[in-house]
């Protein structure tokens, strides 16, 4: 029997840029530090790069980067950022990745993710196919390889997303065991078994049949461990930490996996020396020769999938609901002592899904005329938000213009590309995931929004925001003196334009 551990880090932090200036704003929230991106690199992802192992008189015996021993994937937009803003980190993260892959036969603990970390089931079928192809993108421009799995924001998840994963060459992802609906073993006349809440094994991997016959791959993560690591405090003892993991594994199951999935930021931020308790954690498992550390990919070459399973459709790791966090009041929140409602999440989806038609529709009819097709262009567009040198958009224009275009249509394409990436920002899952409508995240959205708004408006003859602020009026704020979205809207996102980015 060989026994191995992947322990996954969703590292994460949704796209702060004001969409004005393309700098952070000042965040008071996040002090001492200029903004939240700040502060948590600091906490989490430097320090994980450098996670300490002391020795038994409490001195430090020896640094290692915990990310050359974990399955991690990091948010497009966050990468983007620690290129730009901490490039020792983020040097260190490529590092770890080229490691792995040396180590574990080819397989890198680097996973994709989905760009911009929104809802995919409720996301279009265009949007769906535009999130994953940048997600591919991206992961290649950084990690200079293909990505093998991809990460689903909050592991949200329909067929129709595995559908596009797999047609785009992703091979496996990761979700909650709640997600599973049903198994049964891999061969002719086989039955279903139905799965009750977390029932499934979580020791090796599944594969799904998805539409004309193609297979895709499912592994599903020790839910009650991954609690313990992001909730119960386990994270206070990486000899605690060891002894869990190892304490997983089944006496009955061959060549089994011990996987546990959190929030990346758990390890430093969330707790306070987290990141010393995986590193610890790390080398006693190691040390102990009782299991090896690996990563999804590598499981899956070595050992394929001889289970097969099935899915409860609009799913998620965080809302018991499904996915209703991200459009209704179903209760899920932060803090529940509080009396207030989230009624507004399903106006402030309605206001975005308002814009969304028309940004849609005066972008087909635009670019139409200028590009061979638009919407290939836009899943295209992804390259020159890696790099936006002048080589980089004139390969673009040549591959997708119909003819040489005029420098006013090409600042339409331009333009319009931008109000297309915004009006996928807006949708970035944070806006609903908290409590209330003034906070950090649903402002932001709203911001890109307004972005949005801006750019594609010199191409409709009626006005855009009147509507869209009509809709934003019915959303309450739950602190009286906010008012409603429209006035958050008014107060915060149509003064931020005339920021002045910090110099830093």
């Amino acid at each position: 029997m060989k026994k191995f551990i992947s322990i996954h880090g969703h590292f994460y932090q949704p796209p702060r840029e004001n969409p004005w200036t393309q700098e952070v704003d000042v965040e008071e929230s996040a002090k001492p530090f200029h903004d939240w991106n700040e502060r948590i690199s600091k906490e989490c992802y430097e320090a994980n790069t450098q996670a300490r192992i002391l020795d038994a008189k409490g001195q430090t015996a020896v640094t290692v980067n915990n990310f050359s021993s974990i399955s991690f994937d990091f948010g497009p937009t966050l990468l983007s950022w620690l290129k730009r803003k901490d490039p020792t980190v983020y040097a260190k993260i490529l590092e770890a990745d080229r490691e792995s892959v040396r180590v574990h036969g080819g397989h890198g603990n680097a996973m994709a993710q989905v760009y911009n970390h929104v809802i995919m089931p409720l996301a279009s079928y265009r949007d769906k196919q535009t999130q994953v192809i940048w997600g591919i993108r991206d992961f290649e421009f950084h990690f200079k390889r293909r990505p093998e799995g991809m990460w689903l924001s909050e592991t949200a998840v329909d067929r129709e997303t595995l559908n596009i994963l797999a047609q785009q060459g992703i091979l496996y992802t990761v979700l909650a065991p709640h997600q599973a609906k049903r198994v049964r073993n891999v061969g002719f006349g086989s039955r279903w078994a139905p799965i009750r809440h977390e029932g499934i094994s979580t020791r090796h991997a599944y594969r799904i049949i998805l539409d004309q016959g193609k297979q895709f791959h499912l592994f599903f993560y020790d839910g009650a461990l991954s609690r313990d690591i992001a909730f119960h405090g386990i994270l206070k003892s990486g000899d605690n930490f060891a002894h869990k993991l190892l304490g997983a594994f089944s006496h009955r199951e061959n060549n089994q996996l011990v996987s546990v999935a959190t929030d990346g930021e758990s390890y430093g931020h969330h707790h306070q020396f987290g990141e010393m308790a995986l590193a610890y954690a790390v080398k006693k498992i190691e040390d102990s020769n009782q299991a090896l550390m690996t990563n999804f990919g590598e499981f899956l070459d070595r050992f394929g999938s001889f289970w097969e399973a099935d899915i409860y459709e609009d799913s998620s790791w965080s809302c018991a609901h499904g996915i209703e966090r991200w459009r209704l009041d179903c209760g899920c929140r932060i803090d529940s002592g509080q009396g207030w409602n989230q009624r507004w999440r399903a106006v402030l989806r309605e206001a975005f899904d308002f814009l969304k038609q028309t940004a849609d529709e005066v972008f087909e009819r635009e670019l139409s005329p200028l590009l061979k097709d638009p919407w290939r262009a836009r899943n295209e567009y992804v390259d020159i938000l890696l790099d936006s040198s002048n080589g980089v958009k004139d390969l673009f224009l040549a591959k997708n213009a119909r003819q040489k275009l005029t420098p006013d249509e090409q600042n339409k394409v331009w333009g319009l590309m931008e109000a297309q990436k915004f009006s996928l920002f807006m949708y970035t899952s944070c806006g609903w995931f908290f409590d209330e409508i003034s906070g950090i995240e649903p402002v932001q959205n709203m911001k890109f929004a307004a972005r949005a708004m801006e750019l594609i408006q010199p191409y409709e003859s009626s006005k855009i925001e009147p509507g869209f602020l009509a809709i934003l009026d019915r959303a309450k704020s739950n602190i009286p003196t906010m008012g409603t979205g429209k006035d958050i809207f008014n107060k915060f996102v149509k003064t931020a334009k005339n920021v002045i980015p910090a110099i830093t």
